[in-house]
C-alpha cells in the first residue's frame, strides 16, 4: 500500500509492500551482485540463460526486474514446473517457431527426459542467434549441470550465472531501504543480517516480523527506533515454522524404515544441510569430507533409498535430489533458518534416536571366509533392508586400493562396528583374513559385542569358545534368503532393545 499524501510530506507505505513475504519486492528491491552479467546475455538474441543458486536467494526476482529495466517484461511468459498446466506448454517449447521470450521456473523439477529436450533446444537457438526466441531457465544449484550433462557442447553456448549467497553488505541495504520508506530504525539488524546467511527473503521475513511486532505496519510521521528484541521475533519465526516443518523433517530423518538404535544416516544428512553456506550439497563432496559418515550415507544413496524417500510428495515440498549429480538443495529457505536454530542434538533424541552420538561407523561388520559369500551377501541385503549399516569388504574395494589391509580393517573390527557378526563356515579358522579379523575382535566377545553365526557343516566341539555365546545356525543347503532374512530380523532386534 501506498499512500502518495504521506505523513510529514513522506509517501505513506505499508509494511507488507516494503517488506514483502509473497512476491517481488519494489521499495526494497536490491540488486545483486551478478546484475551486470545477468543485463548482457537478456540483450543478447538467442542465447541461452541458466541462473541458479539457492531457494530463496531471489533468483527469479531478479529476472523479472532486469527486464523490466530493459523494457521486456510485458514481453516475457513466465512458466513454472511446478504448475502441470504450465508443464504442457514447456513441452510443447521445443516444436515452437518463433515463441519469443520464455522464462522457465523451478527447472530442477522437470522429468529428465524434458530437461534433455530444452537442452538440445537452447542449443538450436544458440547457433542460429534466434532474435524471436529467447529461454531462459532457473532452477536450485548444479541446475546447469544437467543441462550440459544432456548437451555437453552447450557449454559454450549458454550463460550459467550461478546467485550464490549475496554478501552481508547487499543485504544490510535491502534493510535500510526498508527502514528509509518506513521512516525507522531496527535495531536488531546486525542480528537479522547474520541470520538471513545472504538470503533476501529471509531477511525480508524478519524485518517483516520485526515491525509487526512493534506495531509498525506503514510509515510512521516521525523516526521510530523499533527495539523489538531479536530473541523474540526469532522465536515466533521458529514457532510457526516447527508447525509447518516439524512433522515432515521427522519423517525424512527417520527414513524408509525408522531404527531408533541405527546409524541414522538422514540426520547427517540434515546436519550437512545445516551447515552448508550455500543451503545444497553434493552429498560425494560430504561424504569425502565426512569420512567417518561415509558408510552409512553412502548405503542410502547407492541403493536408492534417498531418492525413494524423498520422491514422498510431503519430503519433496522442502527438498529436492538429484539422483544423477546426488546433490540435496532445500527448496524453502524457512526449512533452512529453521534447521540453522533447531537444538539438533535434543531434536534427534525427542523423535527417537538413541544412537546418534556413538562414535561408530556401521551397525554391523561381517566376518567370513570366502566359500561362505553367497550367504554373507544375502544376510548383508538383508540387514540393509531393515535399515542397518552394514560393513562387507566388496563394498569398499575402491577405498582400499593401495592401502595398508591391516591397518584399514583393524580399526572396523576392533571398534569401527557396534556388533560383529561372524559366519563360522569349515574353513573360517584356516583363512588368513578371518584369523586377522578374529584376533581384531576377540576381545569384544566379553562385552556382548560379537554375534556367532555356526554353518550346520561344523561340528561343535569343547573346544568352542564361541558356542558359549548366543548365536544363530545356518545351512548352506537350505533355503538361503530364508534363513538370511530370519537372521537379520534377529540381529535387527538385537541391536534395536540394546
Amino acid at each position: 500500500m501506498v499512500n502518495e499524501q504521506g505523513v510529514g510530506g513522506r509517501a505513506t507505505v505499508g509494511l507488507e509492500t516494503v517488506f514483502k513475504i509473497g512476491g517481488v519486492p519494489t521499495v526494497t528491491f536490491v540488486r545483486p551482485s551478478r546484475w551486470g552479467t545477468l543485463l548482457t546475455n537478456l540483450r543478447t538474441p538467442g542465447r541461452g540463460l541458466v541462473v541458479e543458486g539457492p531457494s530463496g536467494i531471489g533468483k527469479t526476482t531478479a529476472v523479472k526486474r532486469a527486464l523490466a529495466e530493459l523494457g521486456r517484461e510485458e514481453d516475457a511468459q513466465y512458466l513454472s514446473a511446478r504448475r502441470p498446466s504450465d508443464v504442457e506448454l514447456i513441452e510443447l517449447l521445443p516444436s515452437t517457431d518463433n515463441f519469443g521470450l520464455v522464462v522457465v521456473d523451478d527447472f530442477h523439477v522437470l522429468e529428465d527426459s524434458l530437461r534433455g529436450d530444452l537442452a538440445d533446444l537452447l542449443k538450436a537457438l544458440a547457433d542460429a542467434e534466434d532474435a524471436t526466441s529467447k529461454l531462459v531457465v532457473i532452477g536450485i544449484n548444479r541446475a546447469g549441470d544437467r543441462l550440459i550433462e544432456h548437451a555437453p557442447d552447450l557449454v559454450n553456448r549458454l550463460d550459467v550465472l550461478r546467485f550464490d549467497v549475496e554478501p552481508q553488505q547487499k543485504i544490510s541495504e535491502m534493510i535500510s531501504l526498508g527502514e528509509k520508506a518506513l521512516n525507522v530504525e531496527i535495531n536488531a539488524r546486525d542480528y537479522v543480517v547474520e541470520s538471513a546467511h545472504g538470503s533476501f527473503y529471509l531477511a525480508q521475513l524478519l524485518c517483516h516480523e520485526i515491525c509487526s511486532n512493534a506495531n509498525v505496519f506503514e510509515t510512521v510521521g516521525q523516526l521510530e527506533r523499533v527495539t523489538t528484541p531479536f530473541s523474540r521475533v526469532k522465536q515466533i519465526v521458529l514457532e510457526r515454522q516447527e508447525i509447518r516443518f516439524d512433522k515432515v523433517l521427522t519423517k525424512f530423518a527417520r527414513g524408509n524404515k525408522f531404527r531408533p538404535g541405527g546409524r541414522a544416516p538422514y540426520v547427517t544428512v540434515l546436519k550437512w544441510l545445516r551447515e552448508s553456506d550455500a543451503w545444497t550439497i553434493s552429498l560425494p563432496e560430504a561424504m569425502r569430507l565426512h569420512p567417518s559418515a561415509r558408510a552409512s550415507v553412502s548405503v542410502v544413496l547407492k541403493n536408492g533409498y534417498l531418492e525413494n524417500l524423498v520422491s514422498d510428495p510431503d519430503i519433496a515440498k522442502i527438498l529436492h535430489f538429484d539422483s544423477v549429480t546426488n546433490v540435496l538443495s532445500l527448496e524453502d529457505p524457512q526449512v533452512a533458518f529453521y534447521i540453522r536454530n533447531l537444538d539438533i542434538v535434543a531434536w534427534v533424541r525427542k523423535i527417537g534416536f538413541r544412537n546418534v552420538d556413538l562414535d561408530i561407523s556401521y551397525d554391523v561388520a561381517l566376518s567370513f571366509a570366502g566359500e561362505d559369500r553367497d550367504f554373507a551377501v544375502a544376510l548383508k541385503e538383508q540387514l540393509e533392508e531393515r535399515g542397518l549399516i552394514v560393513f562387507y569388504d566388496h563394498n569398499e574395494q575402491a577405498r582400499i586400493l593401495g592401502e595398508d589391509l591391516e591397518q584399514f580393517f583393524r580399526p572396523i573390527y576392533q571398534a569401527g562396528a557396534g556388533y560383529i557378526v561372524v559366519l563360522l563356515g569349515p574353513t573360517y579358522g584356516q583363512k588368513r583374513w578371518t584369523r586377522f579379523e578374529s584376533d581384531a575382535f576377540k576381545e569384544r566377545f566379553d562385552q556382548g559385542r560379537v554375534i556367532p553365526v555356526w554353518s550346520t557343516l561344523v561340528p561343535e566341539t569343547i573346544w568352542d569358545k564361541s558356542r558359549t555365546r548366543g548365536g544363530c545356525t545356518f545351512d548352506p543347503n537350505d533355503d538361503t534368503l530364508k534363513q538370511a532374512s530370519e537372521i537379520a530380523e534377529l540381529i535387527s532386534h538385537k541391536i534395536d532393545e540394546n
